[in-house]
């Protein structure tokens, strides 16, 4: 089923799924609106990324089904019952949110994507560097897991 998932992405999208493509966007848009212009940068000036900066975020297929995937969360977690926001944050809790935020969206735009658009399309594109991604996230994933308790947070 992902694999046809997949392939119907490829064709209406023109590239593989990719998640933290939206996201980057987002972050560039969001940038533009405070004044900063991504577009003078290497990245902001390939051809795609350009054409993406200019046009509306919901004309970027990524971002839809970003959106889509967040407003399906939420709807299945309302009929679950399990909607239930706090604000009641710990400072430590906060900073391991920031810390391993920043550090996965860095790492996702180094690798090419996150576990969907480096991996799963990587290697469903027969590309080396899915199973480059896979073997690097395992450790990081080990550390990751072994620094919780440092925030705060279950083991």
């Amino acid at each position: 089923m992902l694999a046809l998932l997949n392939f119907a992405t490829l064709s209406v999208a023109g590239h593989p799924w990719s998640i933290t493509w939206g996201l980057t966007l987002w972050g560039a848009k969001t940038a533009l609106a405070f004044g900063w212009d991504p577009s003078n940068t290497p990245f902001w000036s390939g051809e795609f990324q350009h054409q993406a900066l200019q046009a509306m975020v919901l004309d970027d297929v990524t971002s839809v089904m970003n959106i889509g995937i967040v407003l399906g969360a939420f709807v299945a977690a309302a009929l679950a019952g399990r909607v239930a926001p706090s604000l009641r944050l710990s400072k430590r809790s906060l900073a391991a949110a920031l810390i391993g935020g920043l550090q996965m969206g860095y790492g996702a735009r180094l690798a090419n994507g996150c576990n969907i658009g480096a991996f799963f399309s990587g290697i469903a594109s027969t590309s080396l560097h899915g199973w480059l991604w896979i073997a690097a996230a395992l450790p990081g994933n080990w550390i990751g897991a072994r620094l919780r308790p440092r925030f705060g947070l279950g083991a």
